[in-house]
C-alpha cells in the first residue's frame, strides 16, 4: 500500500450562532447536515459536520459554533484564507440569484486559472468561492427540494492559504505530501496532487507585507488532509517528525484518526484517516438527526443537551 496523501479530507472554521450557521449550510447552500456533536476538547460546544450523502473526505466543512458576540476572525497572512467548491459548469446564475434571494453577500464571477468562480461570504464573513472546474467534476452531489442534481456542489475544489512567504509552506506540499506546482497567476502559486482527481488543489497566496490573520468567528481554524488508513496516518507522523516539526500523538475523532501540526508558515494542518466514517455510531438514513457524544461525555448528556442550543 502506498503511503499517499489523498488529497483535502475536511475543512474546519469558526462561526457564531448555531442556529443560523446550521440553516445557511443545509438550506442556502445545500449541503447534507451529517453529523451533529460537540467539541471534544470543550463538550459546552457544538461541531457541526456538513457534506455529501455519506460525508465522503473532500466534501465535508465542519464547524465549531461558538455563539454569538464571539471575537471576529481578521483575515490575514497563516491562515486559509478561502474555501472553493466545485459546481457545475453553468450554475452560477443559479447561484446568484439564490444569493439575491437570501441577502447573501457575494461578489459578481470573475476567472482565475481558466475557471470561472463566484465568491461569497457566509453570515460570519467567512470567504467561498463556487467554481466551475475545467476539469468537471463526477462526484455525486447530495440534492436538496431546493438545490438540484445540476447545480448542488460537489465538494471541495480547493483551499486558498495566505502567507508572507511561500516557500517554507510549499516545501511540506511538495517534500511531504507529493503536492506539485501546477500554475501561477502573479502572487498566487496553484499546487495539486495527481493521487485524486477532485479536492487535489491547495492555492499559496503570497503577501510579503500582510499583517497576521486572527482565528476567530468568521475564518478557518484547520484544513484537513486525507490518507487512507492509521498505518499511513504514522508513516507521515514520522515524516514530519523527521523534518523537525512538531506533531501530536494520534488522536481517535470518533469518525476518523488525526494528527494535528503548524506548518511553518502558520496554519494549522490536520491529516486524518478515511476509516471508520460518519455511519460508525448512526445509519446513512440517521446522519445528522441525533446529538451524537463521544463516549467520554455519554454520562453528562442530559446536561450538555439542557446546555446547547436547539437548531432543527
Amino acid at each position: 500500500m502506498e503511503n499517499k496523501i489523498l488529497g483535502l479530507h475536511h475543512i474546519t472554521a469558526i462561526a457564531g450562532d448555531a442556529k443560523r450557521n446550521f440553516n445557511f449550510y443545509s438550506n442556502i447552500l445545500g449541503l447534507r447536515f451529517i453529523k451533529k456533536t460537540v467539541n471534544f476538547d470543550d463538550p459546552g460546544t457544538y461541531h457541526f459536520y456538513f457534506g455529501d450523502e455519506v460525508g465522503s473526505a473532500g466534501t465535508i466543512l465542519t464547524f465549531f459554533p461558538w455563539g454569538e458576540g464571539i471575537q471576529q476572525g481578521r483575515k490575514g497572512s497563516g491562515m486559509a484564507t478561502e474555501i472553493g467548491y466545485s459546481v457545475p459548469k453553468g450554475s452560477l446564475d443559479f447561484w446568484q440569484k439564490r444569493f439575491e434571494q437570501y441577502n447573501v453577500i457575494y461578489n459578481k464571477p470573475a476567472e482565475k486559472f481558466g475557471e470561472k468562480y463566484l465568491t461569497f461570504l457566509d453570515p460570519d464573513g467567512l470567504k467561498l468561492e463556487l467554481i466551475e472546474s475545467k476539469t468537471g467534476d463526477n462526484r455525486k452531489p447530495w440534492e436538496t427540494d431546493e438545490v438540484k442534481a445540476d447545480v448542488a456542489t460537489r465538494g471541495f475544489h480547493n483551499i486558498t492559504l495566505t502567507l508572507n512567504s511561500i516557500k517554507a509552506t510549499a516545501a511540506i506540499l511538495t517534500e511531504i505530501f507529493g503536492y506539485k506546482l501546477i500554475d501561477q497567476d502573479v502572487n498566487r502559486y496553484r499546487y495539486a496532487t495527481d493521487t485524486v482527481e477532485n479536492a487535489a488543489i491547495v492555492d499559496l497566496v503570497e503577501l510579503a507585507d500582510e499583517k497576521r490573520g486572527h482565528v476567530a468567528n468568521g475564518s478557518v481554524h484547520h484544513v484537513a488532509f486525507r490518507v487512507e488508513n492509521d498505518e499511513i496516518l504514522m508513516h507521515f507522523r514520522e515524516k514530519i517528525e523527521e523534518y523537525g516539526l512538531s506533531i501530536t500523538p494520534q488522536i481517535d475523532r470518533n469518525y476518523f484518526h488525526s494528527l494535528y501540526f503548524r506548518e511553518p508558515g502558520g496554519v494549522l494542518f490536520e491529516i486524518a484517516t478515511e476509516n471508520p466514517g460518519f455511519t460508525v455510531d448512526e445509519s446513512l438514513e440517521e446522519l445528522g438527526k441525533n446529538l451524537k457524544l463521544p463516549e467520554q461525555y455519554e454520562s453528562d448528556r442530559a446536561a450538555i443537551e439542557a446546555h446547547l442550543v436547539k437548531i432543527n
